[in-house]
């Protein structure tokens, strides 16, 4: 009887031994939480600044660009149409063609009291070299009016901050490239 106890006690308490983990418990740590970019205080978007933004980084890199500096990749898509986003608040210019990126460049928009008007605009004209019919009839180089009043992007200074008198200015190399991809009609879009 006592053997039967013993082999009993022996029987539960290697049951017991045998349920209980001997190995510690390997604990997961939760997948760490991806930090949301801040978003950037827009007065009006609809999404075309910020996600030309992600495409050019994509495209790009970091976008670490002095004042005049601009980014275009090597192979332009030769059918398809253009369209231009132009964003304020971080005085960026995107050119795309055929819904692909191409482009990248900083600008100088307009100055405090003469901002540049967001919205939906069209390219309505093109010269090669405009004047201003405004301001002591400046010129523009590579001129792309959207705008009946007489604001468009152009070549022109480019100190990294909104200083001009509504209009969109450009460096000079990447104007004289963007000229030739757009054409009467060409989508544009300003968001900030």
């Amino acid at each position: 009887m006592r053997t039967l106890r013993n082999s009993i006690v022996a029987a539960i308490g290697a049951a017991l031994l045998a349920s209980c983990a001997t190995a510690p418990k390997v604990v997961h740590a939760p997948p760490p939480v991806t930090p949301s970019a801040p978003e950037l205080p827009y007065k009006w978007t609809q999404g075309n600044a910020p996600q030309a933004h992600k495409d050019a980084v994509a495209l790009f890199g970091p976008l670490y660009m002095k004042p005049g500096q601009y980014r275009w990749v090597a192979d332009v898509p030769e059918t398809g149409d253009a369209k231009i986003v132009i964003d304020r608040l971080t005085q960026l210019f995107y050119v795309y063609k055929d819904d692909r990126l191409v482009g990248v460049s900083t600008i100088s928009t307009g100055k405090k009291g003469r901002e540049t008007p967001l919205g939906f605009w069209s390219v309505m004209l093109k010269k090669k070299l405009g004047y201003s019919r405004k301001y002591d009839n400046a010129p523009m180089p590579f001129m792309q009016m959207y705008d009946s009043a007489g604001i468009a992007f152009h070549a022109g200074p480019n100190p990294g901050y909104p200083a001009s008198h509504g209009c969109v200015r450009l460096p000079l190399k990447f104007a004289e490239r963007l000229f030739g991809l757009t054409q009467m009609g060409t989508k544009v879009i300003i968001e900030g």
